[in-house]
């Protein structure tokens, strides 16, 4: 493999659908633009920090010079559901509202917090419920876009981030809307109650149909516009990466690096036959999310289900690591890649030996700290606080 390889994968079809808006164009379940009076928004204005008239602005970011068109081609937005500001707005207050939990105690943001990559520090997040603990640990949210095959949670048994946007609310423990509860039906009856969301509703949908299918959308449209291209390897990419000049991939040194740094980006992108580490395989870079045809990652012997991992962007800011937070630190997670790997049935072939057996990769502990100095370097702090993804309640 080139030492700067772009990505392991083939990107897909690239998704240029626009939504269409027109009352025979999709029904209620499209987005559409119908305007909110004023007259019409007082529960918009008593519970929330932002108007109809001044939404920020999710759709259509800026990317960079190395978020080139094939990267855009492995974005998983779906047809009929790009991004828009009144859609994504939408997904963020249902993202923040603790009234979406059965006791008013939980949010999506509280396992999800922006500080933290939009991870959690805990190994297994609180659940609705006092004392009770989710299955799994929290993954972070950002460039959850470009994982090109679109499918969610660590063992991908959701099938669009649609489809896994509301499973935590029906969760029996994260949020409590199970069947016990009275599922959707019970959410939305307790919504309708809400002023500000029939509000919302009429003005990303047209009128205020509350639907499961309708909260999904603007969920997923929120996620998918938590997009990292802030972080100080992004700054040098931007300044050094010209795609057809020698030496000056997404791999080339970046400026302002320090030579350790430098060091666990050329570890990072060159692959294990020319003496790095071959990361770069699996974690496709700039946006550094999963490739489409990664398998397990060698955590625990014999295992034989599939697992996903979230991108590596601020992977710095949300210890522990793995889907059962089993890893506490960086420096654990680079010594289990070196040394730690188990085989099992569903071990990705990247991560085997020309023998055939779980890699060892014996760096040195310089290396392996050079691996942590450059993976700090994907920390985007503008991300961590950009006023969009703040909580949005007064109240």
């Amino acid at each position: 493999m080139d030492p700067i390889t772009r990505r392991a994968i083939p990107a897909a079809g690239l998704i240029a659908a626009a939504l269409c808006l027109a009352p025979g164009c999709g029904g209620s379940s499209s987005t559409a633009a119908a305007p909110a009076s004023t007259a019409t928004t007082s529960g918009i204005a008593e519970y929330l920090t932002f108007t109809l008239d001044a939404l920020p602005a999710y759709a259509q970011p800026a990317f960079p010079v190395h978020y080139d068109a094939q990267v855009l081609q492995i974005d998983n937005q779906r047809a009929g559901n790009v991004v828009t500001d009144k859609g994504a707005s939408l997904g963020r207050v249902l993202f923040h509202d603790k009234r979406l939990s059965v006791n008013d105690t939980i949010s999506c943001a509280s396992c999800h917090q922006q500080p933290l990559g939009m991870g959690d520090a805990a190994t297994f997040s609180a659940g609705f419920a006092p004392g009770t603990r989710t299955a799994a640990h929290s993954m972070r949210l950002h460039n959850s876009r470009f994982y090109g095959p679109g499918s969610m949670f660590w063992d991908k048994r959701a099938a669009t981030l649609e489809v896994q946007t509301t499973q935590p609310i029906q969760s029996s423990v994260e949020m409590g809307f199970d069947g016990d509860h009275g599922g959707i039906p019970a959410l939305v009856a307790k919504m309708r109650t809400l002023p500000y969301y029939p509000e919302l509703f009429t003005a990303v949908y047209g009128d205020a149909s509350i639907t499961e299918d309708r909260i999904q959308r603007a969920l997923a449209q929120y996620v998918r516009s938590m997009v990292s291209t802030h972080s100080r390897w992004d700054d040098g990419a931007a300044v050094t990466y010209a795609p057809f000049a020698p030496g000056k991939g997404l791999g080339a040194p970046k400026p302002g690096f320090s030579a350790s740094e430098n060091r666990g980006q050329q570890l990072f992108f060159t692959a294990k036959p020319d003496g790095g580490a071959g990361c770069i395989a699996c974690h496709a870079a700039p946006t550094f999310a999963l490739a489409g045809n990664s398998l397990s990652n060698g955590l625990t012997a014999g295992e034989n289900r599939i697992f996903k991992s979230p991108s590596l962007k601020s992977v710095s800011e949300t210890g522990p690591y793995m889907h059962d937070g089993s890893l506490a630190t960086l420096e654990a997670v680079v010594d289990h890649y070196d040394h730690g790997i188990q085989d099992g049935p569903a071990l990705d072939p990247r991560l085997k030996g020309p023998n055939g057996l779980p890699q060892r990769l014996n760096l040195s502990p310089a290396d392996k700290a050079a691996l942590v100095d450059f993976l700090k370097t994907l920390q985007d702090s503008q991300l961590a606080t950009d006023a969009r993804f703040l909580n949005p309640f007064k109240k």
